[in-house]
């Protein structure tokens, strides 16, 4: 079969009652995309399509283009990776570790040993977390009262750190605060920055964190995996009036939109309508940037609602770079290693293979990440896409 006919083949039974309840999907080359489609319904319980440009929830997506604004400040001059980045945001400098509790419940707090530079944060070793990741951080929260992240508040960032800058990696809100280093850099809200710098050169007219009249006739709905297996559709958006564009996971887009930015890394920062990044830019964000010794680790849920467990095969260690996860020897589905990839809490999910020349978009929308069938249907589309490929 053909690359179309097998893909669709594999997205056609993965809608099929108790499965996925919509998804859309794309392949790209260095050239253009070589697969796009779409099957099941926005919503279930309704006979709205899911289509090519259906609009979704992008969720932590949105980080790799966060990311690339960021790495365009440096380029010029204005942001540097090393810097404390309380030089450009002094809140940053106010911010302590999280030591524990006392017998109170009150935080034990105290000053980090190194300052939070960019380079911590776009590589999410700079101690920052997320609630549904920590535990610490869900008893600091219960104890200050702090918003969560997804209220889009500043004081959803100023959480403490859960350890010393630089001393490993876990997942929080580190691009979010890179995000307010872009605007602060460029005088621009981070939203109009990667309009103006990100999408329009590449050529993504359906992305963006605030949701046009245009874009929400296109929105996908969001599901929540019941325990029985079932499906129900949520009420669930960013804030259309953020205090903040969170640039961890603001960004609604489009399938095809994601693909053109896949294709600008393949093409080592040359977009359809102009250059977004040097060459050599990729070239580090496509490279290991942690110290010798730190991989990533198996991601632990601490909110079953929110995300699964996310094992990371153990003979098979995964790294970052400045924007990506990067999986160093290859993987079942046929990804070659050092391949990019990251992915959104809803099940959204990417990867980029330099090394063949070719990347993916899949794009569901469904709570927890990691669903039981969303998961799996990812990586069977990544693993038919190169048996086709090599056919």
């Amino acid at each position: 079969m053909s690359l179309q006919q097998s893909l669709d083949a594999v997205l056609q039974r993965g809608v099929q009652p108790g499965g996925v309840p919509g998804v859309v999907a794309g392949v790209t080359n260095r050239e253009g995309t070589l697969y796009e489609g779409a099957f099941g319904v926005r919503k279930i319980g309704t006979d709205l399509k899911m289509t090519k440009d259906s609009v979704v929830l992008i969720a932590s997506m949105t980080k790799a283009l966060t990311s690339t604004a960021a790495l365009q400040l440096v380029e010029q001059g204005k942001l540097d990776l090393d810097s404390p980045a309380s030089k450009w945001l002094p809140d940053l400098g106010k911010i302590q570790v999280l030591e524990g509790f006392d017998a109170d419940g009150k935080p034990k707090l105290r000053a980090p040993k190194r300052a939070v530079t960019l380079k911590h944060l776009l590589t999410h070793t700079a101690g920052f977390s997320y609630q549904f990741f920590n535990e610490n951080l869900q008893k600091w929260q219960a104890a200050t009262g702090a918003p969560g992240f997804t209220s889009s508040a500043y004081a959803s960032l100023t959480m403490p750190l859960m350890f010393d800058p630089g001393e490993r990696w876990e997942y929080g809100v580190n691009i979010d605060w890179a995000g307010l280093l872009v605007e602060k850099a460029s005088g621009q809200k981070l939203n109009d920055y990667l309009l103006e710098h990100v999408m329009k050169p590449l050529g993504m007219t359906s992305t963006s964190m605030k949701i046009s009249a245009d874009m929400r006739s296109r929105l996908a709905v969001i599901h929540a995996r019941l325990p029985d297996g079932g499906l129900a559709p949520l009420d669930l958006e960013i804030p259309q009036d953020a205090e903040v564009d969170m640039g961890g996971h603001a960004l609604y887009g489009t399938c095809g939109d994601y693909l053109k930015f896949v294709r600008m890394i393949l093409n080592k920062g040359q977009g359809e309508k102009g250059r977004v990044l040097k060459a050599e830019t990729v070239e580090a964000m496509s490279k290991n940037q942690f110290p010798e010794g730190m991989e990533v680790p198996s991601i632990v849920s601490a909110d079953l609602s929110l995300s699964n467990h996310f094992p990371l095969p153990p003979d098979n260690p995964h790294f970052w770079s400045l924007a990506f996860m990067i999986n160093s020897k290859p993987l079942p589905t046929g990804r070659k290693g050092g391949s990019l990839m990251w992915a959104g809490l809803a099940n959204s999910y990417y990867w980029i293979d330099p090394t063949s020349g070719v990347g993916g978009v899949y794009l569901s929308q469904i709570l927890p990440f990691g669903d039981i069938k969303s998961l799996p249907l990812f990586f069977e589309f990544e693993a038919t896409t190169y048996a086709a490929l090599a056919a």
